[in-house]
């Protein structure tokens, strides 16, 4: 399907059961793949990302039984993968490439790691660094810091702190806490340099890592201890484990409660969610969004303003940089700028997601300002001003453009978007069930 017409629409409302979290599903399966025993994983994600992480581990010797509704049984090998050399493509899934070359770092064995393009230009320089520090052996095969990398066998030897930067992605800290475990014969400290963005998803790796039998200490906001390991078998199998609904996807719906006057309830997260992504919620009620929430749901119901429009916010985006896209979108229904802060982390996504929205939103009419770590926004001053572009939405090869965009369609035109089966990444059924809730 190269392209897809929807809207205009007026009205949104309806529930959704989300699929699994991308976050949670690719750190899950990577932990019940290094663990001992054998691990029920329920409403895992299975999309583009997913099946990535799944073959990639199947290459390495790993056993998985799919059962119905997104069930996987993953038998464990205790910490060291059965195939010691392999060559391995990695897609363009962020969440399978930078923990699993960490892991693979730990395994004495010979590895290659290549992906699509975009892949190649997303940067894994900080993460090699961190590795190179405790006797890694990693080579750029193409450009200096970037993918494909090959991992030659090497002795692991942890003789010091061990630092990473924190400043262009969380998932490289993430590589590091979940594979250094794996070889930590005495305590091993981490400690971010600069800032750490993107905190909640640290949370996540640390909650998951809880589960299967590792806790991390952290004694400030820069540090992480991972304890001595007591045997080779380092994680253990909770036995079952389920998969959150996915917080960025949940984003798109309540978004739709919002700007379509809903009530639009999603299914499967909700207050006591261990994702960042949930605060998307908080930053829709500032714009004037009536929110109610409970353990595992969050409803939306139209605006509480006296006018009935959302109001424009400025907003640090640290916290929810892939939500914090949607807000980008939604902001053409707002009276007033909205400004996202603090989204740097944009630039080295799937696309440069910054340059991206900003050329498309221009497209439908909106008033833009980007610069290298923010975006500024303003609906279309009048009706007429609302734009239609002949040639459609360009999606960059990226699920969240095209996610977003779909909310551009309750404007007052139709709306081509292209390509909008790159959602598969994530979502592969998101315009069906959009088309459920909308009219």
């Amino acid at each position: 399907m190269p392209d897809i017409s929807i809207g205009p629409f007026k009205r949104a409302q309806g529930s959704i059961v989300l699929p699994g979290s991308k976050s949670i599903s690719n750190r899950a399966l990577l932990l019940a793949a290094l663990s001992s025993g054998t691990t029920t994983l329920k409403n895992l994600l299975d999309a583009d990302d997913t099946q990535v992480m799944r073959s990639a581990l199947r290459q390495l010797g790993l056993s998985f039984t799919d059962q119905p509704n997104q069930v996987c049984v993953v038998e464990g090998c205790g910490g060291k993968f059965p195939v010691q050399e392999a060559d391995l493509f990695m897609g363009n899934a962020g969440t399978a490439m930078r923990p699993l070359t960490a892991a693979l770092a730990m395994q004495g064995g010979n590895y290659r790691l290549s992906g699509v393009a975009r892949m190649h230009e997303r940067p894994i320089r900080d993460l090699v660094d961190g590795l190179r520090q405790v006797g890694a052996k990693i080579d750029y095969e193409l450009q200096e810091g970037y993918p494909p990398i090959r991992i030659s066998a090497a002795a692991i030897r942890i003789k010091d702190v061990v630092k990473v930067r924190g400043d262009v992605s969380s998932q490289f800290l993430t590589a590091l806490l979940m594979a250094l475990p794996l070889v930590a014969m005495e305590p091993v400290r981490i400690e971010v340099i600069g800032e750490l963005i993107s905190r909640p998803y640290i949370d996540i790796t640390l909650k998951l890592m809880a589960r299967f039998g590792v806790t991390v200490a952290c004694p400030d906001k820069q540090s992480f201890i991972i304890p001595a390991k007591h045997s080779d078998s380092v994680y253990k199998s909770p036995g079952q484990l389920s998969v959150e609904g996915d917080a960025s996807s949940a984003s798109y719906f309540l978004a739709l409660g919002a700007i379509g006057a809903g009530p639009i309830k999603v299914l499967g997260v909700g207050k006591d969610s261990i994702q960042g992504d949930v605060a998307f919620a908080d930053a829709l009620a500032l714009m004037g969004a009536k929110i109610n929430a409970g353990e595992d749901w969050i409803e939306v119901s139209g605006v509480k303003n006296a006018n009935g429009k959302l109001n424009g916010i400025t907003i640090d985006c640290t916290e929810i940089p892939d939500a914090a896209m949607t807000l980008a979108v939604t902001a053409l229904f707002a009276e007033g700028p909205t400004r996202l802060n603090n989204i740097a982390s944009w630039r080295v996504k799937e696309t440069d997601r910054i340059a991206a929205m900003a050329k498309e939103l221009k497209k439908v009419g909106a008033i833009v300002e980007e610069g290298a770590d923010y975006i500024v926004v303003q609906a279309p001053a009048l009706p007429g001003d609302w734009k239609s572009p002949i040639e459609g939405i360009d999606t960059y090869d990226d699920h969240r453009m095209a996610m977003c965009f779909s909310l551009a369609a309750f404007g007052p035109n139709a709306l081509k978007i292209n390509d909008p089966n790159c959602v598969a990444k994530t979502f592969p059924t998101y315009f069906t069930e959009f088309a459920k809730v909308v009219n």
